[in-house]
């Protein structure tokens, strides 16, 4: 349904813009404070495993903050909840140069990406509670390009940001407390409680085993290049600045992909869209090490290629698995979907840094490389298996926010 009167637009831009301010404001919190442990971690003398582990942290927080955060709001409600969430990652952000200390910064990264996962859900259960069928379709871009604009400009703020200083990480604090406002100040009635959905990940296992290896891939490469990308990019040469830029062309190379991946997604096999795009993601991780010492310019290119061919990995994945779920599991898929995720990402970070750490920067890619070429090969012997369905979901870009984008995403695939 289309938007009809400029008043119409009005009212619906007014409705949302205290959540969509909310979302732009965690992201710039949430999304910068990765790459600058990073940069801090070296510039303190942290050992690349120990770099390694903080982002590993920031996972296992996550995962407990989409799990516990339903059940938060469910006792205290939506802004209580939302509330104590970003209270207790300003907490984390402030603590850091109080103690400096990889085993008690890898405690305030899982403090942290509790509260990113937790302050997620509250707004996405908000705005699932507030949009219609009408504007559903409007929310969810609105929603999409918000999450992606906020995520690109989070990577660019880390060249302003000093590493290892006081001031930065209050920057980040203080952008975390001030999510708040938007939600605190809005006259909107809080919405019901949603049920809280089940976590089955056998439910994800039976409705497509590929997907399932698809977003551990998509956890693998994201979290690996996210959180180690700052190590990998100090050690070739770039510049704090230039790693801003580096990480940031990441995001952008990824949000250029959905159009296209889209529509390969929705008109051919997906199984095969994914393979032909982990061979893509191979071939874009060899480039980009082959490119390291050609200059920044070649450097951004290069790292904007690779979120081309990696970032849509999750988005074809959960596309496929909805293929075979029915609307009443839709939910509880997306949560089994992001189990698995986590579960590539709580490792990928870890592992990553360690082998940096042993065989050099070309090991990152090394890594992400070997993870894609096994999904290949599941892709091609899963292929064999059963035909793919001919009726198709809707290929939607879904961002890895909190086990409540099932619930979002679900219904705009049951209108499509």
């Amino acid at each position: 349904m289309l938007v009809k009167t400029p008043e119409v637009l009005m009212r619906f831009l007014i409705s949302f813009a205290p959540l969509l301010l909310s979302v732009i404001l965690l992201q710039l919190s949430s999304g910068g404070v990765g790459p600058l442990d990073a940069l801090s971690g070296l510039k303190l003398g942290f050992t690349k495993a120990e770099i390694g582990m903080l982002g590993s942290a920031h996972f296992v927080g996550f995962f407990v903050g989409c799990w516990w955060a339903p059940r938060l709001m469910g006792s205290v409600g939506h802004a209580r909840a939302f509330a104590g969430f970003t209270a207790m990652g300003a907490i984390g952000l402030l603590a850091h140069m109080l103690w400096v200390d990889p085993v008690p910064w890898a405690v305030m990264r899982i403090a942290t990406g509790l509260s990113i996962a937790g302050a997620y859900t509250v707004i996405e259960a908000w705005m699932n509670a507030s949009i219609t069928n009408e504007t559903r379709g409007r929310a969810m871009g609105g929603y999409r390009a918000v999450d992606l604009g906020g995520s690109l400009a989070a990577q660019l703020l880390i060249g302003v940001l000093e590493p290892a200083h006081y001031v930065s990480y209050n920057v980040l604090a203080l952008t975390c407390c001030a999510a708040i406002l938007p939600l605190a100040l809005t006259r909107a009635p809080q919405p019901e409680t949603p049920s809280t959905p089940r976590l089955r990940p056998i439910l994800a296992w039976t409705c497509s085993p590929l997907a399932v290896a698809g977003v551990i891939v998509a956890g693998i490469t994201s979290a690996a290049f996210r959180m180690v990308g700052p190590v990998y990019g100090q050690e070739v040469g770039l510049a704090t600045g230039q790693l801003a830029w580096f990480l940031a062309s990441f995001v952008l190379g990824g949000a250029l992909a959905q159009l296209p991946v889209g529509w390969l997604a929705d008109r051919y096999d997906r199984r095969w869209v994914l393979i032909w795009l982990s061979a893509a993601a191979i071939l874009s991780s060899g480039i980009t090490v082959m490119a390291s010492d050609m200059g920044q310019s070649v450097a951004f290119v290069t790292a904007g290629l690779f979120g081309f061919t990696t970032f849509p990995i999750f988005s074809i994945s959960a596309a496929h698995a909805n293929d075979f779920a029915t609307s009443e599991q839709r939910v509880e898929l997306s949560a089994a979907l992001m189990f698995f995720y986590a579960v590539g990402a709580i490792a990928s970070p870890l592992v990553a840094s360690g082998l940096i750490e042993r065989f050099g920067p070309p090991a990152l890619f090394a890594f992400i490389a070997v993870g894609h070429l096994g999904l290949i090969v599941f892709g091609l012997a899963r292929s064999r298996q059963r035909p793919t369905r001919e009726v198709r979901t809707p290929y939607t870009y879904t961002p890895r926010t909190s086990f409540s984008m099932g619930r979002m995403f679900g219904k705009l695939r049951d209108r499509s």
